[in-house]
């Protein structure tokens, strides 16, 4: 049986604030009863909507506040006012270990930077990054970073890669993670000098509890060619948006031909089946939700326009990664890499992408 997960909840997040939230978290809770949930903002709203939901009320703390980070405010200055807002405050949650992970739908700046002050990363990690759920042809992958980050060192996107492998290893069980870094060909010439260096020190270090395949392209993202994909968060989050747009543009071309004549409608009443099952694969809310890798905490960002079905996938996504125990995995990961490549950094012409020595920025010269 499931052990009891508290999940923390901002509450006053995203463009539809507690009517979507606490319906989110309904669907949710039936999919996984061990859950039980604090909600973060405003009390009388919440309440409101916690009245349709009875065996939901039963099952969650209301922790009040009236102020709210606002869906345009800068990160810096939702850092300057950010203490005791719900999104805080439900950071706040894990942090003391009241909750096993936070989710908002807010604000993405403003949570990743609450989130690194409130929870810290992980030692031996330069940048958090947001890992998202990707649906293939075979099954899914995990892309990151798709947007906590606006370009990426060569040692970040080394950082990017072992934490998606703790990811892959923890949500899909395989020992050995497949791992590609996103580029604009496979031929080793191309791409930025930063994704070249990344490459060429993942292909030569074997200490990596990951296989490195090399460079993948946009198009094969969806084809599952990997189990996670490397890339900056500026090009990470454009291809999510653009796979997102492009789902629901096919949807709406399929919806339109078989509705056009009355032998396409026919035949759409004899496929519906098929369609049902198209339908579902391609529905982006069926994997909503980036989970923030290097933190000392679980924390999860969702779309802030997202329905209670989305919402619900990343309250999932929350408590599939605590029930995986994923901030242990990767902190145990990291620690041992770390060693490994302090012992071979320490070898003649050793170092680590960007020059790195034993885990260490090279030092400069003169």
């Amino acid at each position: 049986m499931p052990a009891p997960r508290t999940i923390a909840l901002d509450a006053m997040g995203g463009d539809h604030g507690p009517e979507v939230v606490v319906a989110g978290a309904a669907i949710s809770l039936v999919r996984h009863p061990s859950l039980s949930f604090i909600l973060t903002g405003d009390e009388t709203r919440i309440r409101t909507e916690l009245a349709k939901h009875t065996t939901l009320a039963r099952k969650s703390r209301i922790v009040h506040t009236g102020t709210v980070v606002s869906m345009h405010d800068k990160p810096s200055q939702a850092l300057r006012r950010g203490k005791g807002t719900s999104m805080w405050l439900a950071l706040e949650a894990v942090k003391a270990g009241e909750a096993h992970a936070a989710v908002s739908a807010g604000n993405t700046g403003a949570l990743m930077a609450m989130s690194k002050l409130v929870l810290r990363p992980m030692a031996g990690i330069e940048r958090p990054a947001i890992a998202a759920l990707w649906p293939t042809v075979e099954s899914e992958c995990i892309v990151l970073d798709v947007g906590a980050n606006i370009g990426a060192s060569a040692r970040q996107l080394t950082d990017f890669a072992l934490m998606g492998a703790a990811m892959a290893r923890a949500l899909f069980h395989v020992e050995r993670p497949t791992v590609g870094l996103l580029n604009v060909g496979v031929e080793e010439i191309k791409g930025h000098e930063e994704v070249k260096e990344a490459h060429a020190w993942l292909k030569e270090t074997q200490a990596l509890p990951l296989d490195y395949r090399g460079f993948v392209e946009g198009n094969e993202i969806g084809q599952g060619k990997v189990d996670v994909v490397v890339v900056e968060g500026f090009a990470g989050n454009i291809a999510l948006k653009t796979a997102e747009g492009t789902a629901r543009q096919i949807g709406q071309y399929l919806k339109d031909a078989m509705t056009r004549t009355t032998m396409s409608k026919l035949g759409a009443l004899l496929a519906r089946g098929g369609f049902r099952t198209l339908k579902h694969k391609m529905d982006p809310r069926r994997v909503n939700g980036g989970t923030f890798l290097g933190l000392n905490g679980i924390a999860v960002k969702s779309h802030g326009g997202t329905d209670a079905l989305g919402f619900a996938s990343a309250v999932d996504l929350g408590y599939e990664m605590a029930e995986s125990d994923l901030v242990g995995r990767l902190g145990a990961d990291l620690a041992s890499i770390q060693a490994t490549l302090r012992l071979r950094a320490a070898e003649p012409g050793g170092a680590g992408p960007d020059g790195t020595r034993g885990g260490q920025p090279r030092a400069a010269e003169g």
